[in-house]
């Protein structure tokens, strides 16, 4: 059921002066997604099944104790479950979402704005250690 006029006029209301009253927290809220735990979850679950991989292969290659090469298959076999889990939570409305985001946006600008956030704490880690940043 569409809102009225006078609730969508109420509604920007509200909008503005949330905007008006906390303009970063607005930025803040305008960039998150709901689904960006689970995606958070997912790229977790990732990182656990690749060390479990590289534990696996390792192990297997040294000719070690086989109950190491056995854990690392539970890690991995544990971290696809973990991701198959988050990945249900998010739903087919999350994955399209995260596809428009990822076509919109790009995977370049979202890396890109994460390395200029470690270059800036880095420049102000030196800044406030009173080292040059370029020493």
């Amino acid at each position: 059921m569409p809102l009225s006029e006078d609730e969508q006029r109420i509604l920007q209301e509200i909008e503005q002066q949330f905007y008006a009253n906390d303009p970063h927290l607005a930025g803040e809220m305008g960039n998150h997604s709901i689904y960006a735990h689970c995606l958070r979850q997912m790229k977790w679950a990732g990182a656990a099944f690749a060390a479990g991989v590289v534990v696996l292969v390792v192990a297997l290659a040294t000719a070690t104790n086989f109950l190491v090469a056995f854990g690392a298959f539970v890690v991995m076999l544990a971290a696809a479950l973990w991701f198959e889990r988050s990945l249900r939570k998010m739903g087919r409305a999350g994955m399209e979402q995260l596809g428009r985001s990822l076509r919109t946006g790009g995977l370049r600008d979202y890396l890109g704005s994460t390395s200029e956030r470690f270059k800036g704490r880095a420049r102000r880690d030196t800044e406030a250690d009173g080292t040059s940043p370029d020493a």
